[in-house]
């Protein structure tokens, strides 16, 4: 008999399986969708084109060229024309929706209405597995910004169909039209669309592994994603910012934390040993505000690195991306309860591309778990 290999807690390092999706280097602070660089990509290419490649494999031909918009038209319009929702979906949303409600629980209510009926995607053609992908995907920020919406009393802004999907979203959420704000929007968008297997996809891809329909394998995705150590973390980070006020309290904040055992929330990454290239990349964005939130978070980011360095001496921790994303959608005018419901607009896209992958494979993942509970009495 094979004795089954121990695992690391967390799975930390293990490999499950192979993907084409792209590979996070922690050691090297670098990530890539499909062989390109993701920050390179958040730079010059719309979300759109990012999209394109996660489900296609390529690059629409002309993104990034400034004078063309959004390289592919064409795509844009497929999916602009899938971002408006039918009207039951609103009427659930208006029964189901209060002042309390969250839009990521109201997310997860509408995606199964939505579902319902859904086929298993190991029974399904590539074509409407794509289609299901796609048509997720596509009203996720619709459904988020009609629920955000009507939980502050106010009523669902439709969408429209001709414009780009990160612009569209921020017009339904908050009404903000800017194209500086899009574009900043878009840019954080483009970087979180996808990270390797981290909880959420992993849990995402344990479902798809069984076959199970598309809506199915969302939702537990989004179920994984809910946890504040996972996509909860952007709020909290911002939070952080409140707590510490001017920049000369932050050490001994940071003295409190590490006295009391506690997280700093918008540091460390369980991947990365140097500087979060999302990090970075929202950082540059978000000093072209330079605003009083700007100008703090950069202070407060070099006081924290400071004061852990100096307190924990050999281990470094760094702004990990839930710190400057954040305060890039503060500045387009996003509250704090929309945060994480905005990175999920991202991660959808990861999520739907990692279930079509996975439902290729066509093998169900099935590890082992080691007993340690009392040891079992014979029977008599």
């Amino acid at each position: 008999m094979t004795t089954p290999l121990i695992a690391p807690a967390g799975l930390k390092n293990v490999i499950v399986t192979d993907t084409e999706l792209g590979d996070v280097r922690g050691e090297e602070g670098f990530f890539h969708y499909r062989g390109h660089d993701a920050t390179a990509l958040a730079r010059t290419v719309s979300f759109e084109d990012a999209w394109h490649l996660m489900l296609f494999g390529t690059v629409p031909e002309g993104a990034g060229d400034a004078d063309s918009g959004i390289a592919d038209d064409t795509f844009r319009k497929q999916v602009g024309a899938l971002r408006p929702l039918d009207g039951r979906t609103v009427d659930l949303l208006r029964a189901t929706v209060d002042s309390g409600t969250e839009p990521m629980h109201a997310l997860r209510v509408a995606l199964a209405a939505l579902g319902l009926g859904d086929r298993p995607l190991m029974d399904l053609p590539e074509d409407e597995r794509t289609a299901a992908a796609l048509r997720s995907a596509a009203v996720t920020p619709t459904i988020l910004a009609a629920a955000h919406r009507l939980a502050r009393g106010e009523e669902p802004a439709e969408a429209d169909p001709d414009a780009g999907h990160a612009a569209d979203y921020l017009r339904m959420a908050t009404g903000n039209t800017d194209p500086a704000d899009a574009a900043a929007l878009q840019t954080y968008l483009v970087a979180t669309i996808d990270h390797g297997f981290n909880a959420s996809t992993f849990a995402g891809r344990v479902i798809a592994s069984t076959g199970s329909d598309m809506t199915s394998c969302l939702l537990g995705a989004l179920g994984a994603f809910l946890g504040p150590l996972h996509g909860g973390a952007p709020s909290r980070a911002l939070a952080a910012l409140d707590e510490i006020g001017d920049p000369s309290n932050t050490r001994e904040w940071v003295r409190g934390k590490i006295g009391r055992d506690e997280r700093i929330m918008g540091f460390g990454h369980a991947v990365y040993r140097t500087h979060d290239p999302r990090s970075e990349l929202l950082k540059g964005v978000a000093r072209r505000y330079d605003s009083p939130l700007v100008r703090q978070a950069l202070r407060v980011e070099t006081e924290i690195e400071t004061a852990i360095n100096e307190l924990k001496p050999g281990r470094r921790l760094y702004a990990n991306v839930e710190y400057y994303a954040g305060v890039v959608m503060g500045e387009v005018g996003l509250p704090p309860s929309m945060f994480t419901p905005t990175f999920g607009v991202a991660r959808v896209v990861g999520w739907t591309a990692n279930v079509l992958e996975q439902v290729r494979q066509g093998k169900i993942i099935r590890p082992s778990a080691r007993y340690t509970g009392p040891l079992p009495v014979p029977a008599a």
